[in-house]
């Protein structure tokens, strides 16, 4: 059966409440669970730091009024666990960038949990919604890898993900999805375990871009930890623990899921038509999910139904808020450069008292 075709029963299941479909065979459970047990004795030796704080005003170079709203939910790898500064975490890496792109400050408001698995996104969803001021301009959501390692059923997991994208959507957010990472990169994952985590990992990737694009919102394939880099440099892309990425490994997160980001709000240089010569492509939103659940990077957002765009955006390098902000000191931040003008040591600015998320 076709990649496509399993990503969309997988989606139908959730739509109609149907049962778990079975991502692996019943036969392969042995082997397995006695190559898990190998993984658990050799991912997590280090201790990967707890998640920094990150909400704060981003980008006051260009002024304190008026933000944009950013909010990151899902699991550790929106949290930013794996780094000790708040600079060097997903969240503030997209609202320095979003600053710099939109020329305005950006509030940013994470309630990402480590350890998180998709039936926590109404809970945070609820925290969000829950703000005086109303829900975010955007919101990035990063969320499945919990889920394929405590083995929850696919269609319940994108069950609970469309729940969330179309409370947001009905809120008035734009949201993007960074869909569930490729789990067969761990470094300590060995045969044929990595190759089921994989498969795993890329089905529920396929069927999270179904649903999401069906819900309004657009996705990037998270794959490999977005790029070719973590399976030539597992040691430098993961963290201590070499499981979560490393400073290194988000920043080329980061870099892939902005230009979708920033597009979703209209601010992003480049124009939505395609390019058939980056392969870009308008196909049935199944096939499309297939695609991009094979090529880390890659946006799919919807068209006219069935049909959706797949689009490989160019990147833009990131610079940790905090180096920006000292490299920039003496003329008030480079510009053009993804500076986050309230950021000290790493750590967000304080929100101001009439700031929307205060």
């Amino acid at each position: 059966m076709s990649r496509a075709r399993v990503a969309r029963r997988i989606a139908a299941g959730a739509a109609y409440g149907g049962g778990s479909i079975g991502l692996i065979g019943v036969a392969a459970v042995g082997i397995v669970l006695a190559e898990a047990q190998l993984a658990k004795r050799t991912v997590g030796t280090g201790t990967a730091p707890l998640p920094p704080a990150v909400d704060g005003l981003y980008g006051r170079a260009f002024g304190t009024d008026d933000p944009l709203r950013l909010a990151l939910l899902g699991d550790s790898t929106a949290a930013g666990q794996g780094v000790r500064r708040a600079g060097q975490t997903p969240g503030a890496l997209l609202a320095s960038g979003l600053a710099a792109v939109a020329e305005r400050p950006v509030a940013l408001r994470n309630v990402a949990l480590s350890g998180a698995r998709s039936d926590d996104l109404e809970r945070q969803v609820s925290l969000l919604l829950a703000q005086p001021l109303g829900p975010p301009d955007v919101c990035v959501i990063m969320i499945g890898a919990n889920d394929v390692t405590h083995r929850m059923p696919a269609t319940e997991s994108v069950r609970l993900l469309a729940a969330a994208v179309r409370r947001l959507r009905t809120a008035g957010a734009e949201v993007v999805v960074g869909t569930c990472p490729d789990l067969g990169t761990i470094e300590p994952v060995y045969q044929p375990l990595r190759w089921l985590a994989r498969r795993a990992s890329r089905q529920l990737a396929a069927a999270q871009t179904i649903v999401v694009v069906e819900q309004g919102g657009r996705t990037v394939s998270l794959g490999d930890l977005l790029g070719p880099e973590f399976a030539a440099n597992p040691r430098e892309m993961f963290g201590v623990d070499l499981f979560h990425p490393s400073a290194e490994g988000y920043a080329t997160a980061a870099m892939a899921v902005l230009p979708t980001l920033c597009a979703a709000l209209g601010v992003w240089p480049e124009p939505d038509r395609l390019e058939p010569g980056r392969r870009e492509d308008m196909l049935p939103v199944a096939k499309a999910a297939a695609e991009a659940a094979k090529q880390a990077g890659t946006e799919v957002t919807g068209a006219r139904a069935p049909w959706a765009l797949l689009k490989y955006r160019r990147r833009r390098r990131l610079t940790e808020p905090a180096e920006a902000v000292e490299a920039g000191a003496a003329d008030g931040g480079a510009a053009g450069r993804p500076a986050a003008e309230g950021v000290s040591d790493g750590q967000g600015e304080p929100l101001p008292q009439d700031s929307p998320y205060s």
